[in-house]
């Protein structure tokens, strides 16, 4: 039976304490988990622009997969400085990643096809597309966070030599036709910059929590958890993809109409349908108009009715009130698991406020919220998963 490693979602979610450019003057904090949704933001944009516009076959489910490794990377070795990082790298690469490895395999039930793919992943030499697109959106990301710090710091001893820094790590990737359009600040520097904006919207807004946690960062766990829900499933590459990227775009109209609190939505009646409808309209009129044409038909596909379960039938898209039969998990029907989605949204969201609540910090919002979180997920029923034992881990977490 396919099931999550909670443990290891914990160490992901463990990335929003860490504080970046915390030696730095903030105007807004900036962590390491908003950081590496940013990235994946980024990276899927850098990808789509190199297989659009020049026709290079991507590899998907390496993009996302090289996300988690570099992602499961960076926690494990924290805080280092980038130049510290890069040194100890070149004299000691190979006892660095011993540590990494070791601290992962510390993680109980680790998989161990997952870990030999990780193993692999940082033998290879890098230079694979995959790799650059990758390389290139962290260097993207940290870009627009500096952008940030340096309004806040423009007279910091270094920050200059930071900012050239970043700029010739940009330039060595300047043939990613992506990285130009970016560059430029117009309408594809828009959608990162309008993803971005999901870094400073912290999700449980009523109520004090540790750590807080943004509608970005929070997509990004729900896309990993869909990710390695799909990848333990034998999901065909397309399945993979949508599961990932629906995910991960799935809070994008936040962004225009902000979040609307889940018990005014569920006792207002009619109140989703207007909702869906006014996010659909913003969608067209604000987010579609960044991005290249040729790519609208796949984010809409990925953006509208998220929770919904649906393939694609002679070109039409048919929604599943149960879960997608297994003759269609195929590329040509394009399946996209909603109900997958939105269980690990519920999953995300619960252990947020369980561990909050572990941490001394829990309002009766968060304790009404966990508990009734805890209710629906125990009587889910979302491909064979053993939900109620996922619940049962998260609620034994020892943070």
């Amino acid at each position: 039976m396919t099931t999550l490693n909670i443990d290891l979602i914990h160490l992901f979610f463990q990335a929003a304490h860490m504080r970046r450019w915390n030696d730095h003057l903030r105007p807004v904090e900036l962590t390491e988990l908003d950081k590496q949704a940013h990235k994946a933001v980024i990276a899927w944009a850098l990808a789509k622009f190199e297989e659009s516009e020049k026709g290079a076959v991507i590899d998907w489910t390496r993009i996302i997969e090289g996300c988690m490794f570099e992602f499961m990377q960076r926690v494990i070795l924290t805080d280092l400085k980038p130049p510290v990082f890069h040194r100890i790298k070149r004299q000691k690469g190979e006892e660095l990643q011993e540590f990494v490895l070791d601290e992962l395999y510390r993680i109980p039930g680790m998989d161990s096809g997952m870990m030999e793919r990780f193993k692999s992943y940082f033998a290879e030499d890098g230079f694979s597309l995959e790799r650059r697109v990758l390389n290139a959106a962290h260097y993207l990301a940290t870009d627009w966070e500096f952008k940030i710090v340096y309004e806040a710091n423009p007279r910091m001893y270094g920050i200059e030599e930071t900012r050239r820094e970043i700029g010739l790590q940009i330039e060595d990737h300047y043939d990613l036709i992506g990285v130009q359009r970016i560059l430029l600040e117009k309408k594809s520097f828009g959608f990162v910059d309008f993803c971005g904006q999901l870094r400073f919207q912290n999700r449980w807004a009523r109520s004090p929590r540790i750590p807080m946690t943004s509608v970005l960062g929070h997509s990004l766990m729900v896309a990993l958890m869909s990710f390695l829900i799909s990848h333990g499933s034998e999901d065909c590459p397309k399945r993979v993809y949508n599961n990932f990227y629906t995910a991960l775009f799935h809070d994008l109209p936040e962004v225009l109409t902000k979040d609307i609190i889940s018990p005014i939505k569920r006792n207002i009646g009619g109140l989703q349908e207007i909702l869906d409808g006014y996010e659909r309209e913003l969608v067209e009129e604000k987010l579609l108009p960044l991005l290249p044409s040729r790519w609208h038909a796949d984010l809409r596909y990925l953006l509208f009715d998220p929770g919904s379960n649906k393939v694609r039938i002679d070109g039409v898209e048919t929604i599943f009130d149960g879960d997608i039969p297994a003759a269609m998990n195929n590329d040509h029907h394009r399946p996209r698991d909603g109900s997958v989605v939105k269980m690990c949204d519920l999953l995300s969201a619960y252990l947020e406020a369980t561990v909050s609540i572990k941490h001394g910090v829990g309002s009766r919002t968060l304790r009404e919220g966990s508990d009734e979180l805890g209710e629906r997920l125990r009587n889910s029923k979302v491909r064979g998963l053993d939900i109620p034992s996922l619940v049962e881990q998260v609620s034994r977490l020892d943070v």
